[in-house]
C-alpha cells in the first residue's frame, strides 16, 4: 500500500502539490480563527455583568427586533463604520459583537479594533449559539 502511495505522488505531482497547498491554507484558516479573540455565550455573560460589556448586534433590524440579547445596541452590518461613532464613549469597556452564527462579527471587529478600540471579542456561533444554550433574548 505504502509502494502505491509512493508510486501515486511521483506520478502525479501535480496534484499532490495542489492538494498540500490547500492542507496548508485550510489549517492556518483554522489557526486563525480559533486564535481569533471569540468568546463564548458564558464568557459573554461574564463580561457583561463583571466588566460592564457594551453588546453590538450587527444583525439587521428585523432580525434583532425578532430576538436579541438584553441591552444590545443594533449597528447593522453595513452602517458600522459611518456609526462608530457612536460608541466613543464606551472605548475603554469590552465590547462583545454578535452576528447571526459568529461569522460575520469578525469584520466588525476588525473595523473597530483598526478604529482603535482594544478589548473588541466576537461571540463564538453568534446569536443562533446564544440561543442554543438557552440564554434569554429579548423581543421588540
Amino acid at each position: 500500500m505504502i509502494d502505491q502511495l509512493f508510486e501515486f505522488v511521483q506520478n502525479h505531482p501535480l496534484l499532490v502539490g495542489a492538494f498540500l497547498m490547500v492542507l496548508t491554507a485550510w489549517i492556518i484558516y483554522e489557526v486563525r480563527n480559533s486564535a481569533s479573540s471569540g468568546v463564548t455565550s458564558s464568557q459573554a455573560t461574564q463580561l457583561v455583568n463583571r466588566e460592564d460589556a457594551v453588546v453590538v448586534d450587527t444583525r439587521e433590524a428585523g432580525d434583532f427586533k425578532a430576538g436579541h440579547i438584553a441591552g444590545a445596541r443594533n449597528i447593522p452590518q453595513s452602517r458600522v463604520e459611518e456609526r462608530i461613532s457612536e460608541l466613543e464613549k464606551v472605548k475603554d469597556k469590552p465590547i462583545v459583537v454578535v452576528c447571526k452564527s459568529g461569522q460575520a462579527s469578525g469584520i466588525t471587529v476588525a473595523k473597530l479594533t483598526k478604529a482603535g478600540f482594544t478589548r473588541v471579542y466576537k461571540l463564538r456561533g453568534g446569536m443562533m449559539q446564544w440561543q442554543a444554550d438557552g440564554l434569554p433574548v429579548v423581543k421588540k
